[in-house]
């Protein structure tokens, strides 16, 4: 679950594993896979910050990202 704030300042939880979309119009517009959208104050980098760290926190992804050769 990720924590984000609507334009009129209230925050709200949402389970990122719905999310299909993120554009910024130039406001942030969250679309889930059933269609619903969500505008948010935060930007779209991060979001996908949000996104990225809970996916990590759940072990969708991996823990670090070591690039083999370097």
């Amino acid at each position: 679950m990720i924590s984000l704030t609507q334009l009129n300042g209230n925050t709200f939880t949402l389970n990122a594993i719905y999310i299909e979309q993120i554009q910024s119009f130039p406001d942030t517009t969250i679309t889930l896979t059933i269609g619903k959208k969500f505008v948010v104050k935060e930007s779209e980098e991060e979001v996908a910050q949000l996104i990225s760290e809970f996916y990590r926190n759940i072990t969708l992804l991996p823990l670090s990202q070591k690039k083999e050769g370097l």
